[in-house]
């Protein structure tokens, strides 16, 4: 466990960031941007949740350890998410007789 101590100012503001950053995801849902509505749904995701991990979470002020158990769990929360979507979108490539 770490033990830094965080300054109440510095929780405040990455609460005021995530507030921020939860209006702007509700302000940009109201506008058709095509493609681009996911690209920037999915940047302001990993922003907040890069926030939350820092600053929440004390990943900032943790060992190095803690840094590489964070990083492998996020490559295997990927590569799950990759394998399930290449199984998804590959679901109607092949034509099964009698389906």
């Amino acid at each position: 466990m770490s033990d830094a101590i965080v300054p109440l100012r510095t929780n405040f503001a990455v609460f005021g960031g995530l507030m921020v950053l939860l209006l702007a995801t509700v302000g940009l849902a109201r506008f058709d941007l095509g493609r681009g509505n996911l690209i920037v749904a999915m940047t302001i995701a990993a922003i907040k949740a890069l926030l939350v991990l820092l600053y929440f979470m004390h990943l900032k002020y943790s060992h190095r350890l803690t840094w590489v158990v964070a990083v492998a769990g996020i490559i295997w929360l990927s590569l799950l998410l990759l394998l399930t979507l290449s199984d998804f979108t590959s679901r109607g490539w092949i034509d099964v007789p009698g389906k």
